[in-house]
């Protein structure tokens, strides 16, 4: 009975113990933002004030990385209540229906010492599709740092085929993030110098 005990304590302390030899960041939105910009005769350029973002790893191998946003639609604010109210609506991010905006990454590969290719699923308006969001690291391996990338993709991919009244706007969409990130716990991420 008592090796039966000894096996379960044992058991229950293992996945706590493997979880500690992983790295967890935590990203803070005060000091990150999440942008966006769209070519258009007059220019349509803007931010999101509510998101959450993760950075969570299996193993310090930079392989095993995940990196989710998840952006609340409504929350969009180009400094223009009649384009705010316009990309609220069902002609582009439809954000009654389709209250969230995602990316969740499906590969992270180093490209250079301070330069990765994360290739996820993007979802907006209850899309999804594979988008490639290109990121540079500044203090990779001292534990903090910011991470800040582009990603751009069509919106006609999306269903977002209207315009606004009086504006041209392109197709193209191209969103940036700058997050700053800090490692709280677990050792550092092995990186390629």
């Amino acid at each position: 009975m008592r090796l039966i005990i000894l096996f379960l304590a044992t058991s229950a302390a293992l996945p706590s113990a493997s979880k500690a030899q992983a790295p967890v960041f935590a990203i803070t939105p005060l000091e990150s933002n999440i942008r966006f910009d769209v070519e258009a005769s007059v220019g349509i350029k803007g931010t999101f004030e509510k998101w959450n973002a993760t950075l969570t790893f299996t193993s310090p191998d930079i392989n095993t990385g995940v990196l989710e946003i998840k952006i609340q639609a409504d929350s969009v604010d180009t400094g223009s209540g009649m384009k705010n109210g316009k990309l609220k609506s069902k002609d582009f991010f439809a954000v009654k229906q389709n209250p969230l905006i995602t990316f969740v990454s499906k590969k992270i590969v180093q490209t250079g010492q301070d330069t990765f290719e994360v290739d996820g699923d993007f979802t907006i308006r209850g899309v999804t599709k594979l988008e490639k969001l290109s990121l540079v690291v500044s203090g990779a391996g001292t534990g903090s740092g910011t991470i800040k990338g582009t990603m751009a993709f069509d919106r006609k991919d999306y269903g977002m085929n209207s315009g606004i009244p009086f504006i041209k706007i392109a197709d193209r969409v191209e969103v940036t993030v700058d997050l700053n990130a800090k490692r709280v716990s677990g050792p550092p991420v092995n990186l390629e110098k």
